[in-house]
């Protein structure tokens, strides 16, 4: 008997030692979140279009944006700012008239400029390319302009185009409404991952499919607009390709075959030819989507590394670089 009441205490304790630790471990998980949203929502504004100073309770127009530097430059989505009035209304109620600093439609990426009357506070940036699929995500914006509100949800996919080629978004489940469209996609860590802009919905409103800008080419493009009031383009001259599929060390790799070039520029001085085959394009396959975006967002001083193959089966390597920017 004793031994029986001895052994029901040892199992008693180890049923409250693994609720102890479920219980912490899911309580540490919460209040890592709401640490999170509490160190990204001062960073998370409200952008208002075509509306009056008085901010009449109406829905349209309405949309979010990041602030990205402390001296009032703000990233938000271009689809949200038509019109020519457009004001952001911070965290902390007060509102400021925008102007607009540069916009690029390629990327649906729009900076604003407000003059606070204190410092702001801008978002941290996380690593885009170091997502994984399954991570916790919490996305912040302004839903159909009822306030700015956090959901909650996981990393989908990443990589997804959805009709742009230059645009590799990111999928997730959280939730993401009219409204929401230039908000923050923060990481647990409350890190900047990416900026909400499109639902899939057959209904306008959220169906479990949202998308964000990942944050790695935010920055590359607000800073350029920021910089310049626009993106530059790398250019190499004008040329069209065609999807090819190469055999490279017995197997078959996805390449781009130049089936047209004007006889100037960068790529022609180079010596490539008409039929040459481009197989790689920064150490990457070179599909139509990488040299898009390579070309598109070429980082001033980075240069563009390109890999061909010519009709005499020589192995072409060439650096462009990114000085030779045009103004597209």
């Amino acid at each position: 008997m004793k031994s029986f009441q001895t052994n029901f205490i040892n199992y008693l304790l180890l049923i409250l030692i693994t609720f102890a630790g479920t219980w912490y471990f899911i309580s540490d998980d919460k209040n890592k979140l709401v640490s999170a949203s509490e160190k990204s929502i001062p960073s998370v504004v409200t952008v208002i279009s075509n509306q009056s100073k008085s901010f009449a309770n109406n829905r349209n127009g309405i949309g979010s944006g990041v602030i990205f530097s402390e001296d009032g430059y703000i990233v938000t989505n271009l689809h949200i700012i038509s019109g020519e009035e457009i004001y952001v209304r911070l965290n902390n109620g007060k509102n400021f008239p925008a102007s607009i600093i540069g916009v690029d439609q390629n990327t649906d990426i729009a900076i604003l400029k407000i003059i606070p009357d204190e410092k702001l506070v801008p978002i941290n940036f996380a690593n885009s390319d170091e997502l994984r699929i399954g991570d916790e995500v919490l996305a912040i914006g302004n839903p159909y302009g009822i306030g700015i509100s956090v959901s909650n949800g996981i990393i989908s996919a990443t990589g997804r185009d959805y009709g742009n080629p230059y645009l590799q978004l990111i999928q997730t489940d959280a939730a993401i409404n009219p409204g929401n469209s230039g908000g923050a996609l923060i990481n647990a860590n409350g890190n900047l991952i990416g900026i909400n802009s499109k639902i899939f919905s057959r209904t306008g409103a959220y169906q479990g499919i949202g998308f964000a800008i990942p944050s790695n080419l935010v920055v590359q493009i607000s800073s350029q607009l920021i910089r310049f009031g626009k993106v530059k383009s790398l250019w190499i001259g004008n040329f069209r390709v065609a999807r090819v599929k190469l055999k490279k060390n017995g197997i078959f790799i996805n390449a781009l075959k130049i089936v047209e070039m004007q006889n100037k520029g960068p790529l022609y001085e180079e010596g490539i030819k008409i039929n040459d085959v481009i197989i790689s394009i920064n150490n990457k396959d070179a599909s139509w989507n990488n040299l898009i975006s390579s070309l598109k967002f070429a980082t001033l001083g980075e240069d563009l590394n390109m890999e061909l193959v010519n009709q005499k089966n020589e192995l072409i390597s060439i650096n462009f670089k990114s000085s030779n920017t045009g103004s597209n």
